[in-house]
């Protein structure tokens, strides 16, 4: 059973997170999806069509971690990829997809690792974000991606959908939000030192640091 309690306040983080996304610049228009899981294992979700700006707590979709719509207005149509990643990682507790400028640039970069694509410039991206692969190109709304989502969520809780923007997890929806924020940061360094020689962390001064999770 829901506790109303925590869903009242989950819709009032979601919301919140959402506003200050957009009012920051980093989402524009209807693009974005934020979602959180409830202790009864059901994820509220943007709904498809909206922004993040305008949102409200009553606006709403609720899915379950297969995607199936329950109530609420028509989820996302990247609903599929939010599920992805609850069922992959059983911790996460928030899921966030952006399209970020600085991030969804580097997604259109020929000249990156896609098991890797952004260095670790600093101490807190490789503390917040770590290592993260690269998907390869879908059509917003294709499901085709899902299972290569899911499959990638298992070992990362950050990705990067090619030509697109990033799709990261986190305990929290306020890890999560931390986490996007700091890998859109530093694909604006990575942008800004294109082309020039860079000192990233080495693997031992990023293994020191610990893991994300």
């Amino acid at each position: 059973m829901t506790d109303h309690t925590d869903e009242r306040q989950a819709r009032a983080g979601l919301v919140r997170t959402a506003h200050s996304f957009f009012t920051r610049g980093l989402t524009h228009g209807s693009t974005g999806n934020l979602s959180v899981r409830l202790a009864d294992n059901t994820v509220l979700l943007t709904p498809t069509g909206s922004s993040l700006g305008t949102l409200t707590a009553e606006a709403l979709a609720r899915i379950d971690t297969e995607g199936r719509h329950l109530d609420g207005p028509r989820p996302s149509k990247e609903a599929f990829l939010h599920a992805a990643f609850y069922r992959a990682r059983p911790d996460a507790k928030a899921v966030v997809h952006l399209h970020s400028t600085h991030a969804a640039a580097v997604s259109c970069l020929a000249d990156v690792d896609p098991a890797d694509v952004l260095p670790p410039l600093t101490a807190y991206y490789a503390m917040r974000v770590g290592r993260l692969p690269l998907l390869p190109y879908h059509a917003p709304g294709d499901a085709s991606l899902e299972p290569l989502a899911e499959k990638a969520a298992r070992d990362h809780h950050a990705v990067l959908l090619a030509n697109h923007g990033p799709v990261v997890a986190g305990r929290t929806l306020a890890q999560a939000a931390d986490a996007v924020e700091e890998l859109e940061e530093t694909a604006k360094l990575h942008l800004l030192l294109h082309g020039r020689r860079t000192r990233p962390l080495t693997p031992e001064q990023a293994a020191a640091l610990g893991h994300p999770s």
